[in-house]
């Protein structure tokens, strides 16, 4: 599991959730996948245990791991409850960020729309060679 954290000044122990809850929602990490020990992941980035400690426990909180005392902390077999939900805020937030982007360079929603359309086709056209080769 690889997380970075990064100096925008948002909390560690959020980034540590935002990027968990990223990685159930995107199925990277899937029900029943174990994270790090505390212990672990706090050596690996160099942050004070007890802030991965009140990452797990807010992932807890709304469901999305589920700690094994004494065994470790899984990822909930049924998921994130959250999942399209999370889904759908990551996607949000991303294109908000491109909204604002294309705002600040005076694309209008008109050429944004038909950029993303193109790229959908570029993408859909490569998976279609991609099948068709294997």
């Amino acid at each position: 599991m690889q997380i970075h954290i990064t100096s925008d000044g948002v909390p560690i122990y959020l980034q540590i959730v935002n990027q968990v809850r990223y990685l159930v929602a995107s199925g990277r990490l899937s029900p029943g996948d174990e994270l790090p020990p505390i212990r672990v992941l706090a050596e690996q980035m160099i942050i004070n245990p007890n802030t991965v400690a009140r990452a797990y426990r807010e992932l807890e909180t709304v469901g999305i791991v589920t700690t094994k005392h004494g065994s470790g902390t899984y990822i909930s077999e049924s998921g994130s409850p959250l999942k399209k939900k999370e889904m759908m805020k990551i996607l949000s937030q991303r294109a908000d960020a491109l909204l604002s982007e294309a705002r600040q360079m005076n694309i209008s929603l008109e050429e944004l729309i038909k950029l993303l359309e193109e790229r959908n086709q570029n993408i859909e056209s490569y998976i279609k060679e991609k099948k068709k080769n294997e």
